[in-house]
């Protein structure tokens, strides 16, 4: 199969592509500026004792960006691969258009899939972020991903950094509780580690028989013999083809950004939680409306648990009684209770400062915390139906939950651009050895127009269901096995070795990335 050439510059079209780039790099290099302006601001009315918070949130923020870096490498540049395979687009200007709707789908991105990937991590580990249990924690599993996607990386293997996160966090779930007993611990939420794992799981048969089926009846239905032929020499296809894979494209990279980009997000605000939580902690941006209503919804929950503590006395201490539910599943007579003192204390607690942005530095932790638990136990409340609440109190306590997560589970747009800027410079760096997999190695032809449209459309839908679920897939998965299911129904024939491999990346990822955070953690934690 012939090689892909990549043009040389100094053309006139290779003068056009160096404008493009120099205009992406200005892009890039003013939402650095955006950022650190927007972080400095925050950290204004920050007092810290010393210097070490700053130092562990540069250090941490490094590292995070860092993942998403390597994540560019991987991902984003899956989403090229077809474009530039079948010549629609020069690779450089592919890349920077493939970085720009990253960046747009980063930024539009709703932040469910970000802390659904938290909910899989200890629920002690996350109220004590910044404690060097937490910094171990992130430290760990950041690292881990890291080592091990550059690795596959090198390889020219398309790993799935989705999957190489999950493993990292279950990694750090599972040490966390051979360190310290399954008493007074939690480690992996396998509920939800479940179901993300079949997302990973079954998100690349969908794929491969997805794509592969959609080549068929495009054939059927659409009988233009353009389509299905391979590129000719250098040449791009006929307008109308190159216009269909460049939006193929684009709907990809937006796809991306707006599920794989929300993972970095999720840990850099534990990490902005943990150093610098007067910030961080609670969302500012909650007006002194929204906070009337949220302390009228508190109140309505508090009275709706209210009538369902059986005549059990108060608890004595309430969130440890709430958060042991958290960790064990499992339903105490001081659980309700505790939750009903739990709410009125929330509401009590902001109530007293006037609004959210208020909050005394001293407590902004503290209001936080039970916030989180609060939410957490009435999602696994109201997802196991026990106890049964009526459809009204559901309604409110709902409600309730709604209100906490809106002042809890929130990504400021500064957090957004940083990530996108990591994904897009991971994609103008690290492009080439996935493309290059992706195009040359799967199948034994080369790829034509129709198949580079059938696995694009199947990733892009795929991904976005994805994300409207709040669930991670896996970007490379999906699109390299929708290429190969496209090879397959084309009667192409397949690389078999290039497919061992890949399968062999896919089996391995989690074990590997399992083994390296749960070590790094163990370390970590002896060192801190």
């Amino acid at each position: 199969m012939p090689e892909l050439s990549f043009p040389q510059a100094g053309s006139a079209t290779g003068k056009g592509r160096s404008v493009g780039l120099i205009i992406f790099l200005l892009v890039i290099i003013a939402g650095v500026v955006y950022c650190a302006t927007h972080l400095i601001d925050d950290l204004q009315a920050v007092r810290q004792a010393s210097f070490l918070p700053y130092l562990l949130l540069g250090i941490a923020l490094l590292i995070a960006l860092g993942f998403e870096f390597v994540n560019g490498f991987h991902d984003t540049a899956n989403a090229v691969a077809t474009v530039i395979y079948t010549h629609s687009l020069s690779p450089n200007l592919a890349v920077v258009w493939s970085g720009t709707w990253n960046f747009l789908g980063v930024l539009t991105s709703s932040g469910a899939v970000a802390f659904g990937i938290l909910q899989l991590l200890p629920v002690e580990l996350i109220l004590q972020v910044g404690s060097s249990a937490g910094f171990a924690m992130v430290f760990a599993l950041l690292i881990a991903a890291i080592i091990w996607n550059l690795g596959t990386w090198y390889l020219g293997l398309p790993s799935s950094s989705s999957h190489t996160l999950v493993g990292s966090i279950i990694g750090v779930g599972l040490m966390n509780q051979l360190m310290h007993g399954a008493s007074g611990t939690s480690g992996v939420d396998w509920n939800q580690a479940l179901g993300v794992g079949k997302s990973l799981l079954f998100s690349p048969i969908v794929g491969f028989l997805a794509a592969g089926l959609l080549l068929l009846v495009l054939k059927a239905i659409v009988r233009v013999p353009a389509l299905y032929k391979e590129p000719a020499g250098k040449e791009p296809p006929p307008f109308w083809i190159r216009a269909l894979l460049i939006l193929t494209c684009t709907g990809v990279s937006f796809a991306h950004g707006s599920n794989d980009g929300q993972k970095g997000m999720g840990l850099i605000m534990l990490i902005l939680i943990g150093t610098v939580p007067t910030a961080y902690a609670l969302n500012k941006a909650v007006t002194p409306a929204q906070t009337q209503t949220f302390l009228a919804v508190s109140q309505q929950a508090a009275a709706a648990f209210g009538r369902y503590t059986n005549g059990a006395p108060p608890s004595v201490a309430p969130r440890n009684d709430v958060e042991h539910f958290v960790q064990t599943r499992q339903l105490s007579p001081t659980t309700i209770p505790a939750l009903q003192q739990l709410s009125e204390r929330i509401g009590q607690q902001v109530g007293a400062s006037g609004s959210l942005a208020n909050v005394p530095q001293d407590s902004v932790n503290n209001v936080r915390n039970d916030m989180y638990i609060a939410s957490e136990a009435i999602r696994l409340m109201l997802k196991a139906k026990t106890p049964e609440f009526a459809p009204d109190d559901v309604k409110a306590i709902e409600n309730f939950r709604k209100q906490m997560d809106n002042a809890t589970k929130f990504i400021p747009t500064w957090v957004k651009v940083a990530v996108a800027i990591a994904l897009g410079l991971g994609t103008m760096v690290g492009w080439k050895r996935i493309v290059v997999t992706v195009g040359e190695k799967i199948g034994k032809q080369h790829l034509t127009y129709g198949q580079g449209a059938s696995a694009e459309v199947v990733a892009m839908l795929t991904i976005g269901a994805a994300d409207a679920y709040g669930l991670p897939v896996s970007t490379t998965h999906v699109l390299s096995s929708g290429v190969a299911g496209t090879m397959a129904a084309n009667g192409s024939g397949l690389q078999w070795g290039t497919v061992r491999s890949l399968v062999l990346a896919w089996v391995l990822t989690l074990p590997v990335s399992i083994a390296l955070s749960a070590g790094l953690y163990w370390l970590f934690r002896n060192l801190f």
